[in-house]
């Protein structure tokens, strides 16, 4: 009986050492997140609460907000470079079409007859602005459609950071906040 005893006053101890380095700890996080908003303008210093610096120390402290952030981030960069990846082989696409279009409508001119020269250039810049406002589209397009991916990537971020405890919000100024 006396060993369990014993058992417990050292578990307790050694409990309240570690309650009492978390403190520290969120001490030392929360004077160095005031010190940081001390920089910013008086605006953006009004809006950080005393409470809201605490609770983001302690979350800082807890780190599975900083890992879930981490991997949000790491998915976020491989989608940026995906996306950025396909629109750059969209555009050589789009180059190596410009190229075959010049090429061949170099091959024709050399073919035609002077007197039908006019004619020939004028059909191929007909043909070369059809293909010009084609391309526009397309590239229009496939920004519109890398906008949308990473707008639902953002809704995605920010369900997944709410189900951690953090607010999510689709308003502009909150967002800038």
């Amino acid at each position: 009986m006396a060993r369990s005893g014993g058992f417990e006053v050292a578990e307790q101890q050694q409990q309240q050492v570690v309650l009492s380095r978390q403190q520290e700890r969120h001490y030392r996080l929360l004077a160095e997140l005031q010190a940081l908003v001390k920089a910013l303008p008086s605006a953006c210093q009004q809006r950080l609460s005393y409470t809201t610096l605490s609770e983001l120390a302690l979350a800082l402290l807890d780190g599975t907000v900083f890992e879930i952030v981490q991997g949000l981030l790491e998915i976020q960069h491989l989608t940026e470079k995906n996306l950025y990846s396909q629109r750059r082989q969209l555009h050589s696409e789009h180059r190596g079409l410009k190229q075959e279009l010049f090429h061949r409508h170099k091959e024709a001119q050399q073919c035609c007859r002077p007197h039908n020269l006019p004619l020939l250039r004028a059909a191929q810049q007909r043909e070369m602005e059809a293909m010009e406002q084609q391309i526009r589209e397309e590239q229009r397009m496939m920004d519109e459609k890398i906008v949308l991916e990473l707008d639902q990537k953002v809704i995605d971020q920010q369900s997944t950071l709410e189900k951690a405890g953090c607010l999510a919000s689709t308003s502009p100024p909150t967002l800038r906040s």
